[in-house]
């Protein structure tokens, strides 16, 4: 049961994630995407729970909930949608 967790500070570490999520049920696990350029969180986290109950729960209470002045956006996370396979070769010049 994963959801998205979005608007979070660049401050707020994975630790306390875990901790606010904990409060509503199992957390399974917690990621942090980083900016591969400079390695700084993108503001955003992926939570899984244990279950299905469990997400509703959290969504409910944390959703729009304010962790370190920022207001929470947190929802069932969406499959990943598939992405095309590398880009186009562009053709060469001939003349």
């Amino acid at each position: 049961m994963k959801m998205y967790v979005g608007n979070l500070s660049y401050n707020t570490s994975e630790q306390e994630i875990r901790e606010l999520f904990a409060e509503h049920g199992e957390v399974t696990d917690v990621h942090v995407p980083t900016d591969r350029d400079t390695g700084q969180p993108r503001g955003f986290a992926f939570v899984t729970m244990d279950s299905k109950s469990s997400m509703v729960n959290a969504i409910k209470a944390l959703n729009g909930h304010e962790v370190d002045g920022r207001s929470l956006k947190v929802n069932e996370a969406k499959p990943r949608e598939a992405r095309g396979g590398g880009g186009g070769g562009g053709g060469g010049y001939r003349r």
